[in-house]
């Protein structure tokens, strides 16, 4: 069925009157428009959790190098877009591995991390006008299929993806994948999904308003369906409003919702409304989630995970806990400051609180609780100009039904990054 959509997207593209200039009708060349990034990152991960669980905590040091060449001249441009990746283990050896939630290096079947990690992957890719096709491993970045790159090292795709950007305002997206490299891993399908396929896009109506709509199909798991809506409203100079909607719709598959002894449907969405005022941000956010099971998403399929990505979650109460738990809601209260109004450029701070309740539970309705902070800075100028170093922590809290559940357990986090990223040409 999603071979037929591209097809139809594909002939529509082709027959339409384009209404924005072709980038391939600009294309200065392979080697010309060619670009080589490395970002170094230096990453740090603690849990510690408050209820007889082992401490887990795990430091490596990974260069990520990305390489994306221009488009040769002509009707159809051809290019390649290639990667690679090297994670080196500090310590989180003996004992202190092994926490789904950290995975920086995937554990052999006598409990031992990974030393290091090295793994490379490429796409070729073919440009008509503004729309390309791409073919071999990526990282894809969409609602329902959103790689992760929050811990040391990304997960990546294999499988195709067509990207237009014809008219515009509006970009259309179909893709077809059959493997998953998780992040903790060098094997190529690594994850193991079977088969995955996506299919929508967003439209900017407005300078102010952007709506999206996805939908995914990933074998023997679910079905899913997102829906997103942002609207910024300008008020003064310094001052705006923006609302913030997005919901996803699951059903997973008979034998999947068994797999997990749970139910098949359910709808979370959350709406947050930020107000930002010169240097300052308030944002009150609502997420509820309802259905006979709770968000499903990410994960590694050969672990019984979904496989659709560890960022697939468009929701605002998203931080170390997703709450998104069966039947739950919660509220979030956060604020955040740029520096740079007070003559530290480059420095900010963010912290929120997130409460959820109506957690089902086998004995009763359960709740949690986190509190969020991050301090971010970026060198601003000199030689380390653009480092980043970021510090996070969340204290998360639960009932004690949501922790016998096995939804979440109370504990602390804490994050150290640095990155340095690196432009070579």
């Amino acid at each position: 069925m999603l071979n037929y959509r591209i097809g139809v997207l594909a002939l529509g593209i082709c027959t339409a009157t384009h209404a924005m200039a072709s980038d391939q009708s600009n294309a200065q060349g392979f080697v010309e428009d060619s670009h080589l990034n490395v970002l170094l990152r230096n990453a740090y991960m603690n849990r510690d959790y408050k209820h007889g669980a082992e401490d887990r905590a795990e430091w490596g040091q990974g260069v990520i190098g990305q390489f994306s060449s221009g488009f040769t001249q002509g009707t159809v441009g051809v290019g390649v877009d290639a990667f690679g990746l090297y994670a080196l283990r500090l310590d989180g050896g003996g004992g202190r591995s092994g926490a789904g939630g950290i995975d920086f290096f995937r554990q052999d079947n006598h409990g031992n991390p990974e030393h290091d990690i090295a793994r490379a992957g490429a796409a070729i890719k073919f440009r008509v006008s503004n729309t390309v096709l791409k073919y071999g491993e990526m990282m894809p970045a969409l609602p329902v299929m959103n790689y992760d790159d929050s811990r040391l090292l990304p997960e990546s795709y294999t499988g195709y993806l067509l990207t237009s950007r014809e008219v515009e305002g509006l970009e259309l997206n179909a893709g077809h994948f059959t493997a998953q490299t998780r992040k903790s891993d060098e094997g190529r399908d690594s994850g193991g999904i079977k088969q995955m396929d996506v299919f929508g896009g967003s439209y900017k109506f407005t300078d102010q308003f952007t709506a999206s709509l996805y939908a995914s199909d990933v074998q023997d798991r679910l079905k899913k369906q997102y829906l997103g809506m942002t609207y910024v409203m300008p008020m003064a100079s310094d001052q705006s409003l923006t609302l913030d909607f997005n919901g996803y719709r699951t059903r997973l598959d008979q034998s999947y919702a068994d797999q997990l002894s749970t139910g098949q449907n359910n709808t979370i969405w959350s709406l947050a409304a930020t107000y930002a005022l010169g240097a300052h941000s308030f944002t009150l956010a609502h997420q509820r989630s309802t259905g006979d099971t709770g968000y499903n998403y990410g994960g590694y399929g050969k672990n019984g995970g979904v496989g659709d990505g560890g960022s697939t979650i468009f929701l605002a109460n998203s931080y170390w806990s997703d709450f998104n738990a069966e039947d739950e809601r919660s509220w979030q209260l956060a604020y955040g400051l740029d520096f740079a109004a007070y003559g530290i450029p480059g420095l900010s701070y963010k912290i929120a609180y997130v409460r959820g309740d109506n957690i089902r539970t086998n004995s009763g309705e359960g709740n949690e609780r986190e509190w969020f902070n991050q301090l971010q800075y970026v060198v601003q100028e000199g030689p380390a100009k653009d480092l980043k170093v970021r510090l996070r922590n969340s204290m998360l809290r639960t009932s004690t039904n949501v922790r016998e559940s096995g939804y979440n357990d109370d504990g602390n986090e804490v994050r150290v990054f640095v990155e340095y990223p690196i432009n070579v040409f």
